[in-house]
C-alpha cells in the first residue's frame, strides 16, 4: 500500500486543530510540518577490523562472567572467618575431621533433616571440625522423574542449608575438602564453640 502525499488544504486544517490542543504527555518524537529539516549528524566512521590469523590472541577482550560463578569458587572466595593458621592447615588435609555424616544414596528430603541433626549434635558435644560426604554427583538419570533435576543435588544443596537456620549459628566455615578427605565430594564444616 502507498502513502498519498498530504493536500495543502489538509495541512492547513491539520495546523489549525494542532494550535489549539494542549498535550497530555510529553512527545516520545516530535512531528512538526512547518519546521525546517534539520542536518543529519555526521555517520560515525566504522572501525577497520584487522584480519584474522591463525593462534592469534584478541586485540579485545571482553570479560565473560557467569550469572553465578560455580560452587567451589564461591566457597573459595568466602572471607576466612576461622584462624588464619587452622584454615591454612585444613585446606592442606593435615587437620582430622573430628566427626562425619554420609549423605550418598540419601534423597534430598532425608539428607536436610539428617545434616541438621548432625550439625547441631557435633556443636553440642564439642567437635569443631566436621566432614559432610555429599559425593559428587553421578551420570545417572533417574527413572520415572516428574521434571529434569540437575545431577549433583545434594553437593549443591549443603553448603545452602549450612547458612540458613538452625544450622547457622552453629557454622563458621565452610569449604571443599582435601581430596585425603573425599575432595569435591565433601565439605569441612568448621564449627563454632558451644556456648
Amino acid at each position: 500500500m502507498s502513502r498519498r502525499r498530504v493536500k495543502p488544504d489538509e495541512l492547513d486544517l491539520w495546523n489549525q486543530v494542532a494550535r489549539t490542543t494542549e498535550r497530555l504527555t510529553p512527545p516520545k518524537r516530535s512531528i512538526i510540518v512547518d519546521a525546517p529539516l534539520q542536518e543529519k549528524p555526521p555517520k560515525r566512521e566504522a572501525k577497520s577490523i584487522a584480519p584474522f590469523k591463525l593462534g592469534a590472541l584478541p586485540t579485545a577482550t571482553r570479560e565473560m562472567r557467569d550469572v553465578l560463578p560455580a560452587l567451589s569458587e564461591r566457597l573459595r572466595a568466602a572471607p576466612v572467618q576461622m584462624d588464619a593458621k587452622s584454615y591454612k592447615t585444613m585446606q592442606r588435609g593435615k587437620l582430622k575431621p573430628e566427626g562425619r555424616i554420609d549423605l550418598h544414596g540419601m534423597t534430598v528430603a532425608q539428607a536436610h533433616p539428617a545434616l541438621i541433626s548432625f550439625i547441631m549434635s557435633a556443636q553440642s558435644s564439642g567437635k569443631r571440625l566436621v566432614l559432610v560426604i555429599t559425593g559428587k554427583g553421578g551420570k545417572r538419570e533417574e527413572l520415572g522423574a516428574i521434571a529434569p533435576q540437575r545431577m549433583g543435588a545434594l553437593k549443591r544443596q549443603v553448603p545452602l542449608w549450612l547458612t540458613m537456620a538452625p544450622v547457622s549459628t552453629a557454622v563458621l566455615q565452610v569449604t571443599e575438602s582435601h581430596i585425603r578427605h573425599g575432595g569435591a565430594g565433601a565439605y569441612y564444616v568448621y564449627l563454632r564453640r558451644a556456648r
